[in-house]
């Protein structure tokens, strides 16, 4: 087998780890609604977790085997993975906006990966670490802040979802960097830029386990794969001074690959959006009188016979006077 081929095989398998990973751990969001962030006493957070990592781990190798332009578009199909298995194992089955939506995204991000280009392997400095950190707590800190002032679950989940993949994708930054400095002799040396990784894995962890909480599969998972690689994807221009290929036209090819994700996700957005409303529709508040959902309270002291007969509306144009007929007919009949 070539390393090529290798490669390939390495990422399919990992975008299916990181899908069933995202199942588990939405599954165990809308299980366990009380503990949003980390849910320790549920085995399948721990296995989502695993899965996770197996995820993680196959992605280093994969980027072993293959170039960075071919396994970065391949993890992209980890929404496109997730659905059908959410479907196939969770009974939970997705709309065509959703899959229109989750393509859209995928399409979008696979291009722009595509579209980057390679230069030579190159590290952070120590400055340039801790100014990147600090800038990364500071917005993963105030996205947070954001989602939760806000009341709707889909746009909170979003919010937070998008902050997971920002801490995924500066972990990722900090990954390649400890990657080119590390040298087996001195190990230590690499100790700030270890617990930096740590913590923005174990954030991003968190964030998006309550980013699953009343927002469904498809929308949190691909705000993580899309945010994650992007995010990335711009420190690496901005600081490693990569580039996109094909000089300007491939700017513009990713500026329109960035569009058409970003309208993958907000089509997932309005989607979940349209199905809250759908759910939520018809149902009495919280500590509402059923009574008042019926047409006219001037029936009540008519006499009726029997307790338990039931006069609620009618579907019609003409439910006052159903109404009124009914009751009639129930005191005539005695």
């Amino acid at each position: 087998m070539s390393s090529l081929a290798l490669s390939v095989i390495l990422s399919l398998v990992s975008a299916v780890a990181y899908a069933a990973g995202a199942i588990l751990q939405e599954h165990v969001a809308t299980t366990t609604p009380s503990r949003p962030y980390a849910p320790l006493h549920q085995a399948r957070w721990w296995a989502a977790v695993a899965l996770n990592g197996v995820g993680a781990v196959l992605h280093v190798v994969a980027l072993a085997y293959g170039p960075l332009s071919l396994v970065q578009p391949l993890g992209a199909l980890t929404i496109v993975f997730a659905l059908p298995m959410a479907a196939l194992f969770v009974r939970r089955r997705a709309g065509t906006a959703a899959w229109r939506g989750a393509i859209m995204a995928t399409v979008g991000l696979a291009g722009l990966l595509a579209l980057t280009g390679e230069t030579d392997s190159r590290s952070l400095g120590e400055a340039e670490r801790g100014v990147l950190a600090a800038a990364t707590l500071g917005t993963v800190a105030l996205v947070f802040l954001i989602a939760q002032s806000v009341h709707r679950p889909i746009t909170r989940s979003v919010l937070l979802a998008g902050a997971a993949g920002i801490a995924f994708g500066i972990g990722s930054v900090f990954t390649k960097s400890v990657a080119v400095d590390w040298l087996w002799d001195s190990p230590l040396d690499q100790w700030p830029s270890l617990v930096a990784i740590a913590a923005l894995a174990a954030g991003g962890l968190l964030l998006s386990q309550a980013s699953y909480r009343g927002a469904g599969l498809a929308a949190p998972l691909a705000t993580v794969t899309v945010v994650n690689p992007v995010v990335a994807a711009v420190v690496g221009i901005t600081l490693f001074g990569e580039d996109f290929r094909y000089g300007v036209a491939g700017t513009v090819l990713a500026l329109g690959c960035g569009v058409v994700a970003a309208g993958g996700l907000i089509l997932l957005t309005i989607e979940r959006l349209g199905h809250g409303a759908a759910s939520g529709a018809g149902r009495l508040p919280a500590g509402s009188d059923r009574r008042a959902a019926r047409p006219s309270d001037r029936h009540a002291s008519r006499p009726e016979v029997g307790e338990g007969v039931d006069v609620r509306a009618v579907p019609g144009t003409r439910t006052d006077l159903e109404v009124e007929m009914r009751s009639r007919a129930v005191a005539g009949g005695s």
